[in-house]
């Protein structure tokens, strides 16, 4: 019996030795390439009217970024009111961005560009979801200084519960 329980604490900890460290993992802010941090909903409802929020992080050796597009999914309506879509820094003052909303495309300009090390966050308000599909999902492409073509930098999603 004591066996059997020794062998069972040593078969306990192995596995969570083992299965632990993926779940930990940290970002190291040394690339080269804005990336989508997380992203939330709330209220974390199935439909309705809520609010989309992206956290993104400009790492410190990438270049300044100009533009952020997103491409939003074909079952989220976006208000073409741009009042509804809000830029602020990680100390939540508001960055200077021109917004446009074209269909299913918002366009984030920044006059003066985007720093490296520097993160934000997009608020998109009053969302209108159909209850579509089990989730939706957000592309992301942004311009960097000196650079004229889009770079890809991730997709968002939310998934339905």
């Amino acid at each position: 019996m004591k066996r059997l329980l020794i062998y069972a604490v040593i078969l306990t900890l192995s596995s969570t030795a083992i299965i632990a460290p993926s779940y930990a993992s940290t970002r190291t802010d040394d690339g080269r390439v804005i990336h989508i941090d997380g992203n939330a909903q709330f209220p974390p409802t199935r439909w309705g009217i809520f609010r989309h929020t992206f956290r993104l992080h400009v790492p410190k050796n990438s270049k300044a970024i100009t533009q952020i597009l997103i491409k939003v999914p074909n079952n989220v309506t976006v208000s073409n009111d741009v009042s509804n879509i809000d830029v602020v820094d990680e100390n939540q003052h508001k960055v200077n961005t021109n917004i446009s909303v074209n269909g299913q495309i918002i366009l984030l300009a920044f006059p003066e560009a985007v720093a490296p090390n520097t993160k934000f966050e997009i608020e998109l308000k009053k969302i209108k979801r159909q209850n579509l599909g089990n989730g939706s999902v957000y592309s992301f492409s942004a311009k960097e200084v000196g650079i004229d073509a889009e770079i890809p930098i991730g997709v968002a999603s939310f998934r339905l519960y």
